[in-house]
């Protein structure tokens, strides 16, 4: 498998990882200098920090020089925030469930589309139309989701336990693709398992080094907490690569993060 990290994705990985801790807006001539470390060329930078800007993620601001800057929305800072306790915490697991249930007229059939894909891209399982299911502990974010794409008319949130009829495991395993998940955490294990090994048999990176591999290590983990929500483990299969796949991350960010800030700093 070939490891694919678009521009557009590479920054915002950026800002969820070194850029909130700017001091005031992050400098164009940095996020050239620090996506550049990764890969990415001036002129992709630009147009994506144009994207991100239409899209509302990024506003443009100036640096204490006056220089042209870029700051996060506050609408990307609670997107990131959210993003936080998946990517970096762990998963809260309870017996409880969240329900979503939602009606969406015809003639607003694109908004159908939309709150389905944002209830899948938050890690919902599908019972059946119009309801979705998710561990409780997302109820927060799912609100702040919801909310700031203008949806909460169209759905009521529950909370609660699965009381039957089927086995709660056998309902899992019909409301996600368990099989798809588990496939996910292998691909990021082969391809970042290699790099720990390295890390801890080899001398140590430079902060360069760290940083560009934690970035890329970052940008490719940051989807996995999402498509796999934290179900509860005695749910899952008993060889369930996801543990293995968490470690993996957890260990190579301790192990680089803070050494990468140091290239991150001015």
């Amino acid at each position: 498998m070939v490891e694919q990290h678009t521009p557009r994705s590479l920054i915002v990985t950026f800002y969820g990882a070194y850029g909130r801790a700017f001091e005031g807006p992050v400098p164009v001539a940095a996020l050239i200098r620090l996506l550049g470390a990764a890969g990415v060329d001036a002129p992709s930078v630009r147009s994506s920090v144009s994207r991100l800007k239409r899209r509302g993620f990024l506003l443009p601001e100036r640096a204490a020089d006056g220089s042209a800057a870029y700051g996060l929305s506050e609408e990307a800072r609670q997107l990131l925030d959210d993003g936080d306790s998946r990517i970096y915490g762990s998963p809260r697991l309870s017996d409880e469930w969240l329900v979503a249930v939602f009606s969406v007229p015809e003639q607003e059939r694109n908004k159908r589309h939309l709150l389905r894909s944002r209830l899948a891209r938050l890690g919902f399982g599908a019972v059946a139309p119009g309801v979705w299911i998710a561990p409780a502990r997302l109820s927060e974010e799912t609100a702040h989701t919801l909310e700031r794409l203008h949806l909460t008319p169209y759905v009521e949130l529950f909370r609660g336990a699965h009381l039957g009829f089927a086995p709660t495991a056998e309902a899992v395993a019909r409301w996600w693709d368990l099989a798809a998940l588990a496939k996910q955490h292998e691909e990021f294990l082969d391809l970042h398992e290699p790099v720990l090994r390295a890390l801890r048999s080899g001398p140590g990176p430079t902060p360069e080094e760290a940083y560009r591999g934690y970035l890329l290590a970052l940008d490719t983990w940051r989807r996995l907490p999402y498509a796999d929500p934290g179900l509860p483990r005695e749910l899952l299969p008993a060889d369930w690569p996801g543990d293995r796949a968490s470690a993996v991350f957890d260990e190579l960010h301790s192990r680089l993060r803070d050494l990468g800030a140091g290239f991150v700093e001015p």
